[in-house]
């Protein structure tokens, strides 16, 4: 198996019964959006690729309330969908044009654009700020 064919993001609904899996290649195939900003974890002006969360979840289901984002050591918290509009949050695959290893908070981190208004630095929008995600539970 190549990189590009491990499943990065499984998203379920809330029976727990998958309603779709990504790899890296099926997220760079969709319409994606890049993001200059500084984070509280890294250091200097960081640059992310991704895929908006709303595009998405609007493929799989439209009607959805929120979503329940886990990480892969299981941290996990909802973002509701009046938490989220057309172009953010994104699901980050890369940074600086490169993938994201698990040490470096990836391979997936929902990134705000946390320098582009004080909306985007609150406690909620950094607890919202999940990385090395792996799972998104849809609630209906």
């Amino acid at each position: 198996m190549q990189a590009d064919d491990k499943v990065l993001l499984t998203v379920l609904n809330e029976e727990d019964e998958v309603l779709a899996e990504f790899t890296l290649a099926d997220l760079e195939a969709m319409p994606s959006t890049q993001v200059e900003t500084t984070t509280n974890w890294t250091e200097g002006m960081q640059d992310f690729t991704g895929v908006p969360l709303a595009s998405l979840i609007a493929d799989i289901a439209p009607e959805a309330s929120a979503v329940d984002a886990t990480a892969i050591n299981d941290y996990a918290v909802q973002i509701p969908a009046d938490g989220w509009d057309e172009e953010f949050p994104i699901i980050a695959y890369k940074n600086h044009g490169k993938p994201m290893s698990v040490r470096a908070k990836g391979p997936l981190w929902v990134i705000y654009p946390f320098d582009s208004g004080a909306a985007y630095r609150s406690d909620v929008v950094y607890s919202r700020s999940i990385w090395q995600l792996d799972r998104l539970k849809v609630i209906d």
